[in-house]
């Protein structure tokens, strides 16, 4: 079946309706409220109709990629010099939350391309790199991929081995990434990688460069209809104008990597939203011992518990959307937001998978997709219980990593 035919058959079949039982929507701005009118109009149309079949064929839809471009969610938060969307942090949230709304895999396709590709490029790349590479993935025509998790280093990247050598006129890559979203599809990856003296730097590297594979990922049971692979870097010659040449050390990862956070604080929630709209649309369907199941004391509660939990969570990115406006949000503030989002929606998404019974195992609707999306979205870009020690240092003063 092709994509139009997907798309034709269930068509009108997502029903969702944004929860704010705190009147959030009153803080936002006109412009951002009909930017999310308008993702939210796509991801009906266009994401809804297709993505259970996709994720069932644990297959990524590429055709996706230029109409994300087309509608601003890669790198909106980037300059309009760039071709990109010149748009605050708060929007960048609320387009991610609309799109994770739908599914994690997509959003998490929106987050490396913008926040771990196109930001460190902006932000510590030159203006020849800026001017090459930006425009082309603000708009899809090309996809990224991020290179800091090695095989045997997540939590700790400066363990890192993949390594470059100066060879004179060009630097000599080797080495590999694991666990790389976008990789089996990018036009191109920044890559960190140690030089001789083990100073970590930033490198574009691009698709086609000799000695640069990027294997698939398969049997995953989590972010099925997202791509994931490795680089794997065999004596790969990389030319000296791709080294990024504005930062130095762990601060140019660690810095795209509060970006990328910061946007999954806003996207997990949407899972969660979602999650909790399909429960509470199903309790007033779903007829047991002669009346709806909203109808009885264990599925209000549950229920309650969602709505209290998920308008904590829209309050919290809120306040760090303001913050990050304003410059002024901490790594720490946004690693609580990460972990504590992503734990709610786990937890909405637990619940509200008990409250549909055996019918919330099933494609049928997307709670226990989202589920098997948040066991990685938990993990990466910090795992839940690094972000703890994260917080830890920063209300304690002592660094409990070492």
């Amino acid at each position: 079946m092709n994509v139009e035919e997907l798309k034709s058959m269930n068509q009108g079949k997502d029903r969702y309706s944004a929860p704010d039982f705190y009147t959030i929507d009153e803080f936002l701005t006109e412009e951002q409220k009909l930017i999310r009118s308008s993702v939210r109009d796509w991801v009906k149309k266009e994401l809804s109709p297709i993505i259970e079949h996709y994720a069932q064929e644990a297959t990524f839809p590429r055709h996706l990629v230029k109409e994300l471009g087309a509608i601003g969610a890669f790198g909106p938060q980037l300059p309009v010099e760039y071709g990109c969307g010149g748009m605050d942090y708060t929007t960048y949230g609320i387009i991610m939350q609309e799109l994770e709304r739908c599914d994690s895999g997509i959003r998490s396709t929106a987050s490396v391309q913008g926040s771990l590709v196109m930001y460190p490029i902006y932000k510590f790349g030159s203006e020849e790199q800026k001017h090459k590479f930006l425009p082309k993935l603000a708009s899809g025509e090309m996809l990224g991929c991020f290179g800091l998790t090695e095989p045997d280093h997540g939590s700790n990247p400066g363990g890192m081995v993949t390594k470059f050598e100066d060879k004179g006129d060009h630097y000599l890559l080797n080495g590999a990434k694991m666990w790389i979203s976008n990789a089996p599809f990018a036009d191109v990856a920044v890559v960190w990688a140690k030089n001789e003296q083990g100073v970590i730097h930033g490198l574009i590297v691009e698709r086609g460069m000799e000695g640069f594979t990027t294997p698939e990922t398969h049997n995953k049971w989590s972010l099925r209809a997202s791509a994931t692979g490795e680089l794997v870097f065999d004596n790969v010659r990389v030319p000296k104008e791709n080294l990024l040449p504005g930062v130095t050390g762990l601060k140019g990862p660690l810095t795209c990597l509060n970006s990328a956070r910061y946007g999954i604080s806003w996207g997990a929630l949407g899972a969660a939203m979602d999650c909790y709209d399909t429960a509470l649309r199903y309790s007033k369907q779903r007829e047991q011992f002669g009346k709806p199941i909203a109808g009885f004391q264990l599925q209000q509660k549950k229920l309650s518990e969602m709505i209290t939990e998920i308008t904590k969570a829209q309050l919290l990115v809120w306040r760090l959307g303001v913050l990050m406006d304003n410059g002024k949000a901490t790594p720490a503030q946004i690693s609580m937001a990460k972990r504590n989002n992503v734990e709610i929606a786990l937890n909405v998404a637990r619940e509200a998978r008990q409250m549909l019974g055996g019918m919330g195992i099933t494609g049928e609707f997307p709670i226990m997709r989202h589920m098997m999306n948040l066991e990685s979205v938990v993990t990466y870009e910090g795992t839940h219980d690094i972000h703890l020690l994260i917080l830890g240092m920063e209300i304690t003063g002592e660094n409990a990593f070492m």
